[in-house]
């Protein structure tokens, strides 16, 4: 452009210096796949299976939907035979109609069929398939299946699908609303209105008209604790 001499764009990509990716491989866009997730990850959604063994040793498939930037469970249920069908019944009750998110992250497991992705397309989500072998691309929702197992199937054998679904039912209630997480500052995904105290009040003491109340989760497994005003 300084020198007035006119280059064909074939002849510039030739000699362009090529960017190159941690393996070697060249790199198909400017941003990583890290960067790119936390820019969008409002704006993403992660859908995965794990699989739970019954007292009976009956294989039960878990499915969850979970939104990465709050960290917030959207979906989870329980079935014996996955199917694309049944797949794409669960996004619909994940996903509302008017909902906020661009983009879809699975892997590429048979049950995300082509079908399921059309379906889901027309939902206004673009599919990103995770490369083969790297589960690291899905690292929110491997990382969330990773608590669930610590947090709740590590410590329960459930009998029956109904059984499983009841106790996942309890967990992700904790999970989204009792269960602090350091990635959100800490935080939680679904914070609730509660009474905190005055910041005039000294930090290591209990207001005056409060005290501290305990519940109980899965059969005391874990704790929530919150502040609840005395009655008068």
């Amino acid at each position: 452009m300084k020198l007035g001499i006119l280059v064909s764009p074939r002849t510039v990509r030739a000699y362009w210096p090529q960017d190159r990716d941690s393996r070697g491989g060249r790199r198909t866009s400017s941003q990583h796949w890290r960067t790119f997730v936390r820019n969008h990850a409002k704006a993403i959604v992660a859908a995965d299976f794990l699989v739970a063994i019954t007292a009976r040793f009956r294989v039960l498939y878990v499915f969850l939907v979970m939104e990465v930037g709050s960290r917030r469970i959207l979906h989870c249920n329980v079935t014996a035979h996955p199917t694309a069908a049944w797949t794409l019944q669960q996004f619909r009750e994940a996903i509302p109609s008017d909902h906020p998110y661009r983009f879809l992250i699975h892997d590429r497991d048979s049950i995300f069929s082509a079908e399921v992705d059309d379906a889901l397309a027309a939902f206004g989500l673009k599919i990103l398939r995770t490369p083969v072998q790297a589960p690291k691309a899905n690292a929110y929702c491997e990382r969330l299946i990773g608590s669930m197992r610590r947090e709740c199937l590590d410590w329960v054998i459930p009998l029956s699908e109904k059984h499983l679904r009841r106790i996942l039912r309890e967990w992700v209630v904790h999970y989204n609303r009792g269960r602090p997480h350091a990635s959100l500052g800490p935080g939680i995904p679904e914070p609730a209105t509660a009474r905190r105290p005055s910041p005039k009040h000294p930090r290591h003491e209990l207001p005056p008209d409060c005290r501290i109340r305990m519940k109980e989760v899965l059969g005391g497994l874990h704790h929530e604790y919150r502040l609840e005003k005395v009655a008068a």
